[in-house]
């Protein structure tokens, strides 16, 4: 049966903390219910589901159990990345040993699924945008270094000429001009077939890089902006 691969980001539940998300905007309203809806009507058992960070609104593991078991509920396969609001993410084995079985997480490695590799990780603030510190250099030299680990743990899966690599980005590749970052020559080295990010919202949409570039498809996939319903992007 053929696999199809769906992506949405951000979800930025509160199952188990006060947090609703229509402080932000009416729009929000209800919004994991509209997700839900919509995710249950396309979705098969045998698709993936990709979810590139801002997961849960929890400060804990134990308070995001609650979010985590919501998506567990829903079908396929799911596979999950750390976002910047993730706080209840702490040692990946911890994390793992707390997922529903129907979820996955990465963090400086790769999964295959349904002949499809599958890898990533959070990204940062890109150099050049405002505000831009030394601090936020090292974070972004460091996640660089774990899109690396990621990606040649993903290359050693690689058996078919065409490539079927899919990487996972929380924060967007391109600055807020749309330019092309390191982040994505080194993606370009690896010729991904897709790569799905979120973070932006709102206005910061409209600097939001999506469409072809070297090869790649770039895939704009926060919730609000989808407006609450999954992006098929294979």
């Amino acid at each position: 049966m053929k696999t199809s691969v769906y992506a949405i980001g951000d979800l930025h539940l509160s199952g188990a903390v006060d947090k609703p998300m229509d402080v932000f905007g009416k729009h929000w309203e209800g919004h994991w219910d509209r997700i839900r809806q919509d995710w249950t009507e396309q979705v098969k058992p045998e698709d993936i589901v990709l979810i590139p960070g801002d997961i849960s609104w929890a400060m804990k593991l134990s308070q995001a159990k609650p979010d985590l078991d919501s998506i567990g509920q829903l079908p396929g396969k799911k596979v999950l990345i750390r976002g910047n609001h993730d706080y209840w993410w702490s040692s990946v084995s911890r994390v793992r040993s707390m997922l529903p079985p129907s979820l996955h997480v990465i963090q400086n490695d790769s999964l295959e699924a349904a002949g499809y590799i599958l890898c990533g990780t959070r990204g940062w603030n890109n150099p050049g945008m405002k505000d831009f510190t030394e601090h936020d250099a090292k974070v972004y030299k460091r996640e660089l270094q774990r899109l690396r680990l990621s990606l040649e743990h993903a290359s050693g899966k690689l058996r078919a000429e065409e490539s079927k690599l899919i990487v996972l980005l929380h924060y967007p590749p391109f600055d807020d001009k749309g330019r092309p970052t390191e982040m994505v020559s080194l993606l370009a080295e690896y010729r991904p077939m897709h790569v799905v990010y979120g973070h932006l919202h709102g206005e910061g949409t409209a600097y939001a890089y999506e469409g072809v570039y070297q090869g790649t498809e770039y895939h704009l996939v926060s919730c609000d902006y989808l407006n609450f319903r999954l992006k098929r992007i294979v």
